[in-house]
């Protein structure tokens, strides 16, 4: 699957990637604020810094003359990075004026983005705080005094939900109120949390009961159903190794069988939900050997959804024992 982006963030893409005159992709030395967001571990990052002229007695009314960005990611991710220095550089914007570029502003600029993609603009509008607030330690601007709020203790004194992104509880909690997510799935789209393993989805203190929490005050209005939620597995029978207590091993046929079955009920359509494919190419005695295709094929995070989506669930649907070869 091709995602449909649109002509003004190919553009964008291509001529950043291409060094064209004006575009932003690379580093300041030595900025005036720095900051970082994502993990390149799982697919994202991103580095973003500015440059400002300083301003000779009010340090808040320092202006943003230079913005660029490194950026670990999709073609979206660059683009985005992209319209973000562009805001900044053509609005003339002081630090703190800055922080009022949104993510919405972000996909605006590029004439939309794809549902799955919105993550992109948040990475670049997160960054974008933590510069502002690396900024302010620098020139002793007191944030808090002038009403400003980035939020600088949530990765530090947060509960982490989701390990894979190392994303803090009142990090997901104030991102679910900001931009109205109501499902795991809307939380994934938007700023990537449960998007690798899942296993904070449904875990005590997870994505679903952080959900609940948050809207609990609505008395449900407005809440969508949960899609594609990890559903519940019954046990099965060893194929391999001794029987399972009180039952018998699957046959060759019966274990085809059930792989199959979790591929079409589960597998299959999750990794569809974010433009990806997958078939199964072989399986010979424990061993399920799949191709991935469509967006998965350049996506750095694929071998982490073969083994924590993919052969986790088979180990829980299937046989503990199964394996999955990527080929």
């Amino acid at each position: 699957m091709a995602w449909q982006y649109s002509e003004k963030t190919k553009q964008l893409f291509m001529d950043a990637v291409h060094g064209k005159p004006g575009t932003h992709l690379g580093e300041i030395e030595d900025p005036d604020g720095m900051g970082e967001h994502g993990s390149i571990s799982c697919g994202d990052a991103m580095r973003f810094t500015f440059r400002v002229k300083r301003h000779e007695t009010d340090p808040t009314q320092d202006v943003i003359t230079d913005a660029r960005y490194l950026t670990f990611g999709c073609t979206s991710a660059i683009a985005a990075s992209e319209a973000l220095c562009t805001l900044i550089e053509q609005g003339k914007f002081t630090p703190i004026h800055a922080l009022s570029i949104t993510n919405e502003d972000i996909v605006e600029f590029l004439d939309g983005l794809p549902e799955q993609k919105i993550h992109c603009s948040v990475m670049g509008a997160e960054a974008l705080e933590a510069a502002v607030f690396n900024w302010a330690q620098r020139r002793g601007v007191d944030l808090a005094r002038l009403g400003v709020d980035i939020h600088a203790d949530e990765q530090e004194e947060g509960r982490v939900v989701c390990k894979c992104f190392s994303l803090t509880e009142p990090y997901i909690k104030r991102k679910i109120k900001e931009l109205n997510l109501r499902t795991i799935p809307d939380i994934t789209g938007a700023i990537k949390a449960g998007g690798a393993c899942m296993s904070c989805h449904h875990t005590p203190g997870g994505l679903q009961d952080l959900l609940d929490e948050v809207w609990s005050g609505t008395g449900g209005r407005g809440l969508r159903v949960l899609t594609n939620p990890l559903p519940p597995v019954a046990p099965m029978p060893a194929r391999s190794g001794s029987a399972a207590e009180g039952g018998t091993r699957l046959s060759p046929y019966q274990f085809s069988k059930k792989v199959e079955k979790a591929f079409e009920e589960y597998i299959r359509p999750m990794i569809e939900r974010d433009g990806g494919s997958i078939e199964i190419i072989d399986i010979k005695d424990n061993l399920v050997y799949c191709r991935l295709a469509g967006a998965c094929v350049d996506c750095a995070g694929a071998n982490k959804t073969l083994k924590l989506l993919v052969e986790r669930y088979l180990k829980e649907a299937v046989d503990e024992n199964v394996r999955v070869i990527q080929i």
